[in-house]
């Protein structure tokens, strides 16, 4: 089993940054590929980026390309999302997710998820 805590949300204004971070913890996290969703009030949940186990390949949702940044550190367990020029509809609750060995962008594949942070862009 793996556990995910998610931190680093909060509310800030259009076009600032913000980091957030996923603390893993469990079976040997290092072997797991990671990945970021966003569900924003009424929508589904959707895919934001993933990170390849050994942090060597990335995938970006087109919306958010260019702006957001997957990265890892496995000596830490954790996993990071760098997110650049935030816009308003970027708002949404951010979740960390985890699945062994192969990375996905699709949510079903994904059997290990955090309780997710709020994120809230104000224009």
């Amino acid at each position: 089993q793996v556990q995910l805590v998610e931190s680093g949300g909060g509310l800030v204004q259009a076009g600032d940054s913000l980091r957030l971070s996923c603390a893993a913890s469990g079976r040997t996290v290092s072997l797991y590929a990671m990945a970021w969703f966003r569900q924003a009030p009424g929508k589904e949940r959707e895919f934001v980026a993933s990170i390849s186990f050994s942090g060597d390949t990335t995938s970006y949702a087109d919306s958010v390309k260019g702006r957001f940044t997957a990265s890892r550190d496995n000596a830490r367990n954790t996993v990071h999302l760098q997110m650049n020029r935030l816009k308003p509809e970027d708002t949404a609750v951010y979740y960390c997710a985890a699945r062994y060995y192969y990375a996905s962008t699709k949510r079903v594949d994904y059997n290990h998820w955090g309780q997710g942070t709020q994120v809230t862009v104000s224009a």
